[in-house]
């Protein structure tokens, strides 16, 4: 499957979170981005945008479906976290791998690299 207008602009999503945290680490700071805080809201907010182009999509029945929306969520939560606390590096690059992990995930969902429809088994129970 070929990329689709939402994954171009998903991707420009995370490129515009990536090249000001790449430069905020090696600058300290960015125009417009300050502190942690501020580079983890900018990740926050363009983040979110990113995911919600994948609409429905995400919750899609399949084992890589769910992988993807469980990392998803808890790198939304790293993203508060990094907001709320403001001064932690390490929380804010956790933020961040999530932000490209969940990204690479669903791109190669939705381009048929991982195979999507692949549900999981059920556990045989022995008494």
């Amino acid at each position: 499957m070929k990329f689709t207008w939402k994954d171009i602009v998903a991707t420009l999503f995370v490129a515009a979170i990536l090249v000001p945290y790449i430069g905020y680490l090696a600058r300290g700071s960015m125009p417009f981005i300050q502190d942690p805080r501020g580079m983890a809201a900018t990740g926050l907010i363009l983040g979110v945008a990113a995911a919600a182009l994948a609409g429905r999509a995400i919750l899609a029945d399949g084992v890589w479906h769910r992988v993807t929306l469980v990392i998803g969520v808890v790198t939304l939560g790293f993203g508060v976290a990094a907001v709320w606390v403001g001064s932690s590096g390490w929380l804010l690059a956790t933020f961040m791998a999530g932000i490209v992990v969940t990204w690479a995930l669903a791109e190669l969902i939705h381009t048929r690299s991982l195979e999507a429809s692949v549900t999981a088994q059920p556990v045989p129970h022995h008494s």
